[in-house]
């Protein structure tokens, strides 16, 4: 079918018969036949193709040729032409769908059907339409699915878990089998397969099947989250709780969405200890699937009995300063619950003075824990257990001794005083107490440590007084002891420590390091070139210590420039030495005045003067006097005479000044010679006016 137009097919040969001795035959086609597809040379009978042929249209063709003579009357003949169209294989197979998704249950058995795949071919023939199936599946590492190869049946090749694999992508051929293996053609279908889920997995409980909860909790109180799993999806996987057994007398109730276990009443220990309830846990599957469990609630005692003591009110006394383990009283208190709850242990809850005494647990008795002050505490509480307890008060008469230092209300002080306190200043007022009474509680004051004469206090009041002028820059904090004392030799005086800080006040002024600089600078240097750094220190601290710089005169044309911070001198303008050498004071010295000021209130200052010398650069050339020199000599002078002098001037300076001449040119003939350092030129050959009327030389001073 693929054979071009225009190409012959075949000739007609004219059989052995009266036609054939006469060799003009005319060939034709009748016209009643299907004859567009071919044509027929009418002189030679070739056969051609008109039009190309499809095999799936028209597979084979019958043709009528009729075959005349040219004798007159004409004679003709009749051939019938059978043409078949052989396949050639130009159809792709199709599939009717791009993309296909196909859901199954997961609980199928290997080898069930899963789908039928039904793929086209254009072809006519057999082979060339004839279709074999293959499969490829992606991301999985066995072969879920098979397909055969003939009818396009998909089934299942292994058991299937939704858990595991929710579903396959996996990539359906057809191909054509074409005896040719080259020409075969093929089409490809994505599919995708959807497990679909199955109620097969069963609730697993998650949470412990042990709780535990006090006695005296109040209904609604939360004992336990019941919590269970379910792999399965959507309705399979919902899980909600029930109570099955042990719960006959509706102590808890149980959330079923939840799964939170409350209490329903008042639990009572006493009376049931223990509940042993029977839990499930139930999907929402069809059918539904579920698991128990025992869970066990354990009823923990509350001590709900009080105990009681005896008495209400003990009273006794006890002496002060008795050493340690005095026996004060023994108290003794009853209790009503059983068990360990009715074990009573006694203590002495936290409060003023408490720590001075101690309880022993078991009996009741009461001994001191430290020597005892009046002074401090004359009344103390004896408590019982702070969860279930019973209180009794104990009241103690202490008589007073000389048994209490002087004690200063803070162990030690800092305060800040400026240096320019004048002598004979209160600078603080210390005060201690002593709760002794009369004689044992008067209070002395003395200072002990070196003070370096600059305090003292007063005895009685401990007014702490300046004895001085105080420097900072000479010391700046002192710190010594300050003592109370009373009249008891028995006891350790009480001590604080004083620490005295000294503040600056700005009474020193900023000092050169030198009052008079000398310096000096190469002229044509550009702005900004640093000359030199002066320093000036202050002793004094903070702002008052701050040290910046100016120019205070000498710097009217704003040539310089000074670093306010660092003190560095430097070039404001380009320098020119022939202007000036140096800049001073006054206008015949040019110095310049620096000021250092420091940033205290007021601020004070000083000054120093710098000499500043500008060195000179050879960037100048020599001037003649005179641009042209005319000289009119006689031919008769004698040779070394004195023609003439030349001069020239430099406004550089030393060495940069000193001028050296030289006849560059016109003096070809050597008649005349200049001295290189004066300028002076004489004549060193005879002139003749004949033979050279004029010498034009040039001369070069550098």
């Amino acid at each position: 079918e693929n054979f071009k137009p225009g190409q012959v097919l075949d000739s007609l040969k004219v059989p052995g018969n009266h036609l054939a001795d006469n060799r003009k035959l005319h060939f034709s086609i009748a016209k009643d036949d299907d004859n567009v597809h071919f044509e027929i040379d009418s002189l030679t009978g070739d056969l051609y193709l008109s039009k190309e042929l499809d095999y799936e249209i028209d597979s084979h063709f019958l043709l009528q040729v009729i075959i005349k003579d040219c004798n007159n009357p004409p004679q003709n003949s009749t051939v019938f032409l059978s043409i078949d169209v052989e396949d050639k294989n130009d159809h792709s197979p199709y599939f009717q769908d791009d993309f296909v998704v196909i859901g199954i249950e997961e609980n199928v058995p290997v080898g069930t059907l899963v789908y039928t795949f039904n793929a086209k071919d254009g072809d006519g023939g057999f082979l060339n339409s004839k279709i074999e199936y293959s499969l490829e599946i992606s991301s999985m590492s066995e072969d879920t699915f098979l397909i055969h190869p003939l009818y396009g049946s998909l089934t299942t090749a292994c058991p299937l878990d939704r858990e595991i694999t929710h579903s396959v992508i996996l990539t359906v051929f057809a191909e054509d089998q074409a005896i040719n293996l080259t020409e075969r053609r093929l089409d490809s279908l994505a599919v995708k397969i959807v497990i679909l889920d199955i109620n097969d997995n069963s609730p697993s409980f998650t949470s412990l099947p042990l709780s535990y909860v006090m006695e005296d909790v109040e209904v609604g109180f939360l004992v336990h989250h019941i919590m269970a799993k379910d792999p399965d999806e959507g309705r399979n996987g919902q899980v909600t709780y029930h109570i099955l057994s042990g719960n006959e007398n509706k102590a808890f109730v149980l959330d079923k969405i939840t799964g939170l276990l409350t209490t329903a009443q008042l639990l009572d220990h006493e009376v049931q200890e223990r509940y042993s309830l029977t839990v499930m846990a139930l999907d929402d599957g069809s059918p539904a699937l579920s698991a128990t469990q025992v869970l066990t609630v354990l009823v923990v005692d509350v001590n709900d009995e009080t105990p009681v003591f005896l008495k209400q009110l003990y009273k006794t006394a006890v002496h002060e300063n008795q050493d340690p383990g005095e026996f004060v009283i023994k108290v003794e208190a009853v209790d009503q619950d059983a068990g360990l709850n009715s074990l009573l242990q006694y203590e002495i809850l936290p409060g003023a003075g408490y720590e001075k005494f101690k309880m022993n647990s078991d009996s009741g008795e009461l001994v001191t824990a430290a020597s005892l002050d009046r002074e401090t505490q004359e009344v103390f509480s004896i408590k019982g257990s702070p969860s279930r307890s019973s209180t009794a008060q104990l009241y103690l008469t202490v008589l007073d001794e000389n048994d209490n230092s002087p004690l200063f209300a803070k162990t030690q002080y800092q305060i800040s005083v400026t240096e320019d306190l004048e002598e004979g200043s209160a600078i603080l007022d210390l005060s201690a107490s002593d709760d002794d009474d009369g004689l044992n509680g008067e209070v002395m004051y003395s200072l002990i440590d070196d003070t370096y004469g600059a305090f003292a206090i007063d005895i009685f009041t401990g007014s702490i007084i300046t004895t001085k002028a105080l420097d900072r820059e000479t010391k700046s904090q002192y710190t010594f002891r300050a003592v109370a004392s009373d009249c008891s030799t028995h006891f350790p005086r009480s001590t604080t420590i004083m620490t005295v800080l000294i503040q600056d006040v700005n009474d020193n002024v900023p000092k050169f390091e030198q009052s008079y600089y000398k310096a000096s600078v190469w002229e044509g240097q550009s702005p900004k070139t640093d000359i030199i750094q002066v320093f000036a220190t202050d002793l004094d601290s903070g702002l008052n210590g701050e040290t910046e710089y100016s120019i205070l005169s000498g710097n009217e044309n704003a040539t310089f420039l000074i670093d306010s911070a660092r003190g560095i001198l430097a070039t404001n303008t380009a320098l020119d030495y022939e202007n000036t050498s140096s800049y001073r004071f006054v206008s015949a010295s040019h110095q310049l005045v620096l000021l250092a000021s420091d940033r205290g209130t007021p601020s004070l200052n000083s000054t120093a003067t710098v000499l500043i010398t500008v060195l000179d650069v050879n960037d100048n050339p020599p001037v003649f006097s005179s641009p042209e020199y005319h000289v009119h000599v006689k031919e008769s002078i004698p040779i070394g005479s004195h023609i003439t002098e030349v001069s020239a001037k430099d406004c550089d300076a030393g060495i940069n000044a000193g001028i050296t001449y030289a006849i560059i040119s016109g003096n070809d003939r050597g008649h005349f010679y200049l001295d290189g350092r004066t300028g002076s030129i004489n004549l060193t050959k005879t002139l003749d006016y004949e033979d050279i009327m004029k010498f034009t030389l040039i001369i070069q001073a550098t």
